[in-house]
């Protein structure tokens, strides 16, 4: 399985799929941090929410780029639930390098500072330490959002797409809400609300947040699996 991750990687890089979500990546983050400095726990809960759907395409992506036939003779190879699994590995690791630009570009170009001197503003390490959380959080739910929207579920680009464009637009705009509809989607927006309050989520708040996500993950890549196995 080591090797079909592997083999998946290499083919998303060396078709040139990659360049798009790249370009893409470096122009959010341009808009991002283009003015001045601010603390890391907000910065990093912007950049989570910005960066949720630039990783379900770039997971959708990679999903897509190995042909049809060398999927099905994979999953004869290896069996269906390693095949399938290798693409989720592959999809996470290039997910999580796209994180950790997205962690590290703020502190490249000082647009994250430290507490004011005298003021009760949480330490950096302290709000760094959240950005991680917030942006895996964003990347376990791209995962499950990009899984569903790949073309051996969907069935077409044009269906593809429209579950990826869909489910991201709803992830924002029931996020916002305040009724029960937030529970519908991944806590996005949640999380950006809460790295941007006055005083940083305690423990219960974190644990609330990540149980929340894994929830929401579990039973969409639940259904990821069997219309994949369906339709593969």
């Amino acid at each position: 399985m080591t090797a079909l991750v592997r083999m998946r990687l290499i083919a998303f890089a060396g078709s040139g799929r990659v360049v798009a979500p790249a370009i893409l990546s470096l122009a959010v983050l341009g808009v991002l941090y283009g003015g001045g400095s601010s603390l890391a726990a907000p910065v990093y809960g912007y950049s989570a929410t910005i960066f949720f759907p630039v990783l379900a395409w770039l997971v959708k992506l990679l999903l897509d780029t190995e042909p049809d036939v060398q999927r099905r003779l994979a999953r004869i190879a290896v069996g269906p639930r390693r095949e399938s699994l290798a693409g989720l590995l592959a999809a996470t690791l290039a997910g999580l390098l796209l994180c950790a630009f997205a962690m590290a570009a703020p502190l490249l170009v000082g647009a994250i500072r430290g507490p004011e001197p005298g003021t009760t503003e949480p330490p950096l390490l302290t709000g760094i330490l959240l950005g991680a959380l917030a942006h895996l959080l964003a990347l376990a739910a791209a995962l499950a959002l990009g899984a569903l929207s790949s073309r051996v579920v969907a069935g077409t680009l044009s269906k593809g797409l429209m579950i990826l464009v869909g489910g991201a637009i709803l992830v924002i705009i029931l996020g916002l809400s305040r009724s029960i509809a937030p529970w519908l989607v991944p806590p996005v927006m949640a999380t950006a609300r809460a790295l941007n309050a006055d005083t940083l989520p305690d423990a219960a708040r974190v644990a609330l947040l990540t149980a929340w996500t894994a929830a929401w993950c579990l039973i969409t890549l639940t259904a990821y699996a069997r219309l994949r196995t369906r339709r593969a």
